[in-house]
C-alpha cells in the first residue's frame, strides 16, 4: 500500500550523498589548511633557524673585526704589543663566526655566502696591510701604511654593511612570508569552521524536512488512532523507509480493527451467553430450593413411616421384613445426606460472603468442635503447629479443615488416629499440611479422589458420599489456592493446600514451634 508521496531515494542514499559531499569539502579545506600550515612551518624555519642566526653571527663577525681594528689602533698609539691581544682574539672570533655562518647555509653561490666571502676578502686585505707588519716585526707600521689600512678597513665596513643589509632584507622577507602563511592558515581554519557549521546546518535542515517532519506526521496519525479514532487511516510520507513504515502501521491498524470487530462480536455473544447463564443460575437456585425443601420432605416421610412400621409391626414381621424396612430407612437417610452434600457443593462460590481476615487456628478449633464426638469415639489425637491468618469465608475454610480431619479419622487401622495440622510460608502463599497415620492412599488414585462421587472403598466399609474432597478442592480453588495429595509421604496420608498470604505487616514469615492438643 502506498500511503503517501514516496521519495525516489531511500534514506541510506541521501545519507551517503551528504556524507560524501561533506567529506570532499572537508578534505579540500583540510588540504588547503595543510598547505598553509606547511608554508607557515617553512617560513618559520627559514626565519628562526637560518636568517635570524645568520644575522646574529654577522653581528659577531662585525664585532670581531671591530675588536681587531681596536687592537691595531691601540698598538699604533702606544707601541705596546699587549694591545694586540684584542686583535688576536678577534681573529679567532672571526674564524668561528665565518664557520658558523657557513654551517647556517651561507655557502658560496648563495647571496649571503657571496657577501660573507666579500667581507672575508676585505678583512684579509686590511689585515695584510695594517696588521701583518706589527705582528711580524718589531717596527710599527709607517704613516702611509696606517692610512692604507684605514682605507681598507672602510671597505671592510662597507662589506659588512652589505652583508647586514642583505640579511636584514632576508629577515624582513621571512617575517612577511611568516605573516602571510599565518594569515592563510587562519583563513583556512575559518573556512573549515564555516564549512563544518554550514554542513551541520544543512544536515539539520535536511533531517528536519526529510526525516523529522514525516515521522512527526506519522506519529500524529498513530496518536489519533490510539486516542480517538481506530478507523483513521495511517499514511506514511517522505523517504521510502518511512512510507513502508506507514504502510506497515496501516496494515497493523487494519488487523487491530479486524480483531476489535471480532472481539466486539465475541463480547456480544458473551453477553447473550451471560444472560443465559444468569437465567440458568436462577433456575439452579430454584432447583436448590426445591431440592432442599420439596425433595427432602418426601424422604423424611418415607424414613419416618418406615420407622413407625418397624415399631408397630415389629413382632408381626419376620427377620427378612425387618431387614427390608431397615434397608428403606438407611436408603432414605443416605439420600438425605447425599442431597445435603450436593447442595453444599453447588453453593460453593455462588453465594459468596465478604472475605475477611481469619485466624486459621480458630477455624481448626471450630472444625474440631464439630468433630468432637467422632474424635472421642476414635480416641484420636490432633497435633498442630502455629497457624497463620488467612483471608476468606469462615464457613467454607472451616469445612475444608473439617473434611480433611474427618477423612483422617475415618480411614485408619487398628491404631488410634494421630492427625497433625501445620502451615509454613512459601513465597506469596501459606502451605498447609494435614497428615495422619491412617491406611494411606495409593499414588495412582491421587487425582481420582478429588472427583465428585469417586470412592475408593465400598459404602459398607467406610461411610460417606464421595463429595468431601471434591468440595475441599472447589473451596480452596475459590480462595485462590490449590490442593493435592503428597504422594511422597508413606506413613499414612498427607494432604497439602495453599492459601494466599494476607498483605499486612503483622503477617509472619515463619511459624516456629508447635503445640499438641489431645482430643
Amino acid at each position: 500500500m502506498n500511503g503517501g508521496a514516496e521519495s525516489s531515494w531511500p534514506i541510506r542514499r541521501w545519507v551517503t550523498l551528504i556524507a560524501m559531499t561533506e567529506a570532499v569539502l572537508l578534505l579540500a579545506a583540510l588540504a588547503g589548511g595543510g598547505v598553509a600550515l606547511t608554508n607557515l612551518n617553512g617560513a618559520r624555519t627559514r626565519l628562526l633557524d637560518e636568517t635570524g642566526p645568520q644575522l646574529l653571527q654577522a653581528n659577531a663577525l662585525a664585532q670581531s673585526l671591530l675588536n681587531q681594528e681596536t687592537g691595531i689602533r691601540g698598538y699604533l698609539l702606544t707601541g705596546q704589543r699587549d694591545f694586540l691581544q684584542p686583535y688576536i682574539d678577534g681573529r679567532q672570533a672571526q674564524t668561528d663566526a665565518a664557520e658558523a655562518m657557513r654551517g647556517l647555509g651561507a655557502t658560496p653561490g648563495t647571496e649571503t655566502g657571496n657577501d660573507l666571502e666579500g667581507v672575508l676578502r676585505a678583512a684579509k686585505a686590511w689585515q695584510d696591510v695594517a696588521a701583518a707588519p706589527g705582528l711580524v716585526g718589531s717596527d710599527r707600521p709607517s704613516p702611509s701604511q696606517a692610512d692604507r689600512g684605514k682605507t681598507l678597513f672602510d671597505q671592510v665596513r662597507a662589506s659588512l654593511a652589505t652583508l647586514n643589509a642583505h640579511l636584514s632584507a632576508a629577515r624582513d622577507t621571512g617575517r612577511d612570508a611568516l605573516n602571510g602563511a599565518s594569515q592563510v592558515l587562519t583563513v583556512a581554519l575559518a573556512v573549515i569552521t564555516v564549512l563544518v557549521v554550514l554542513l551541520f546546518v544543512l544536515l539539520y535542515l535536511w533531517l528536519r524536512r526529510t526525516i523529522t517532519r514525516p515521522i512527526t506526521r506519522l506519529a500524529e496519525e498513530v496518536r489519533v488512532v490510539s486516542d480517538d479514532d481506530l478507523h483513521h487511516p495511517v499514511l506514511g510520507s517522505g523517504p521510502r523507509e518511512l512510507v513502508k513504515l506507514g504502510a506497515d502501521v496501516e496494515a497493523m491498524r487494519q488487523r487491530i480493527v479486524d480483531e476489535v470487530s471480532a472481539l466486539e462480536r465475541a463480547h456480544a455473544l458473551l453477553d447473550v451467553r451471560t444472560q443465559a447463564l444468569e437465567r440458568s443460575n436462577s433456575d439452579l437456585e430454584q432447583f436448590a430450593y426445591v431440592a432442599s425443601h420439596d425433595l427432602q420432605e418426601p424422604l423424611r416421610k418415607v424414613a419416618s413411616f418406615c420407622q413407625l412400621l418397624e415399631r408397630r409391626y415389629k413382632r408381626q414381621l419376620d427377620e427378612r421384613g425387618e431387614q427390608y424396612i431397615a434397608f428403606a430407612v438407611d436408603g432414605a437417610k443416605r439420600m438425605q445426606s447425599l442431597i445435603n452434600d450436593l447442595l453444599s457443593f453447588s453453593r460453593v462460590g455462588r453465594r459468596t460472603g465478604e472475605p475477611v481476615v481469619l485466624d486459621s487456628g480458630r477455624l481448626l478449633d471450630q472444625a474440631l468442635a464439630n468433630l468432637a464426638a467422632v474424635l472421642e469415639e476414635a480416641g484420636a489425637r490432633v497435633e498442630r503447629g502455629e497457624l497463620p491468618e488467612v483471608r476468606g469465608e469462615e464457613s467454607l475454610l472451616t469445612a475444608v479443615l473439617q473434611n480433611l480431619v474427618n477423612n483422617a479419622l475415618k480411614f485408619h487401622d487398628d491404631e488410634p488416629p494421630v492427625v497433625r495440622v501445620e502451615a509454613e510460608r512459601d513465597g506469596a502463599v501459606w502451605l498447609f499440611s494435614v497428615t495422619d497415620n491412617g491406611i494411606g492412599i495409593e499414588e495412582q488414585y491421587a487425582d481420582r479422589i478429588f472427583v465428585i462421587f469417586q470412592r475408593l472403598h465400598s459404602k459398607t466399609a467406610y461411610a460417606g458420599t464421595g463429595i468431601g474432597l471434591a468440595m475441599c478442592r472447589r473451596i480452596v480453588e475459590h480462595h485462590g489456592g490449590r490442593i493435592w495429595l503428597d504422594t511422597a509421604y508413606t506413613g499414612g496420608s498427607r494432604f497439602r493446600f495453599t492459601l494466599p498470604v494476607v498483605a499486612q505487616k503483622s503477617t509472619v514469615d515463619s511459624l516456629p514451634g508447635s503445640r499438641k492438643e489431645d482430643a
